[in-house]
């Protein structure tokens, strides 16, 4: 998302390409500039696609990337919901040419803006596995990581058993959040430090891809990611209930999370009406508006056994003795 600015009107022309130069040469080493057309509240749509060395290319369909933070993906799902059926075709099919024209190798991604009217434009290829294909994965079956080590080892699409496009189909939803040590109160400042409990979500359905653990250190030198959560289930409405679920089952001290602010995104009228663009975040400012860390039946009693170590028996609500002292 760096290195990007909207322009309205000709007079911020110079000064907002001078910038956007800047800031991507600071960001990327690299400080070369194009235009395009601004479409103004998308959907992020992507389509991934598996191609072999022959020529051979098929899509696992699609997902939607549009709750975005300065356009930074924070919540994805998978299918996308609500496409007219010969928008969704479009799409697959021009991943599709767009991967056989190049003669594209690997797993990859194709991504579009889908604008209100349905006009849909094309944004970039990612050449590689992302961190969203786990909701692929989980709706069509597919190992998308085993598939791409397959095909760079010389194996065809027919080989590891997709050679036709109808062999692939989605069942079911998924949604993915991505937990981060970041303090959304703070305006999403990164956090650091040891990671003193941590408790993580499980059941049928819910997919964890992290290696944190109670003692791990989290350290300001790298990404703030730590775990991806990834649902699946029946349909929307009840993967959004199952993400909740499991949102509301981490318990991670020590360090600050985005859970709260996720939570507020599954508990979101709009999100839960499938309601969402490109703008769903700076559209909704209550979704920065957070309940009292002690608010949790766990941080309650955690502040009760610190009031009685600290002060005693003698505080408001103690009845009977003293607690016995431990040797």
């Amino acid at each position: 998302g760096r290195g990007m600015r909207v322009v309205r009107k000709e007079e911020q022309l110079v000064d907002a390409f001078e910038r956007a130069s800047s800031e991507a040469a600071a960001a990327f080493g690299d400080g070369r500039m194009f235009m395009e057309k601004c479409v103004e509240k998308p959907r992020h749509i992507e389509v991934q696609v598996l191609a072999d060395e022959h020529g051979n290319v098929v899509h696992l369909f699609e997902r939607d990337c549009s709750v975005q933070r300065r356009h930074q993906k924070v919540v994805e799902m998978a299918p996308a919901l609500d496409l007219p059926p010969d928008v969704r075709c479009k799409l697959h099919e021009d991943a599709i040419k767009l991967a056989k024209h190049v003669g594209y190798r690997n797993a990859g991604t194709v991504e579009f803006m889908v604008a209100e009217d349905n006009s849909y434009y094309f944004l970039e290829v990612n050449p590689r596995i992302q961190v969203e294909h786990t909701v692929t994965e989980e709706v069509t079956g597919i190992d998308l990581v085993q598939s791409q080590i397959m095909i760079a080892a010389g194996a065809t699409l027919e080989e590891i058993g997709l050679g036709k496009q109808n062999q692939i189909e989605v069942k079911g939803f998924a949604i993915q959040c991505r937990i981060t040590s970041e303090d959304p109160e703070l305006g999403f400042q990164p956090d650091s430090g040891k990671v003193d409990t941590y408790r993580a979500p499980g059941g049928m359905g819910i997919r964890l891809d992290g290696s944190i653990s109670t003692g791990s250190v989290v350290s300001t030198n790298y990404d703030s990611m730590l775990v991806k959560c990834t649902v699946h289930a029946m349909n929307f409405q009840q993967a959004a209930r199952k993400m909740y679920r499991a949102l509301a089952e981490f318990r991670v001290r020590g360090i600050k999370t985005n859970i709260p602010f996720l939570i507020n995104v599954l508990q979101n009228p709009d999100f839960l009406a499938r309601k969402v663009t490109t703008a769903f975040i700076e559209e909704h400012p209550e979704l920065f508006h957070f309940h009292s860390s002690h608010s949790d039946p766990v941080s309650k009693l955690l502040m009760f056994l610190a009031e009685a170590v600290v002060n005693g028996h003698d505080h408001p609500g103690a009845v009977g003795l003293p607690p016995s002292r431990v040797v």
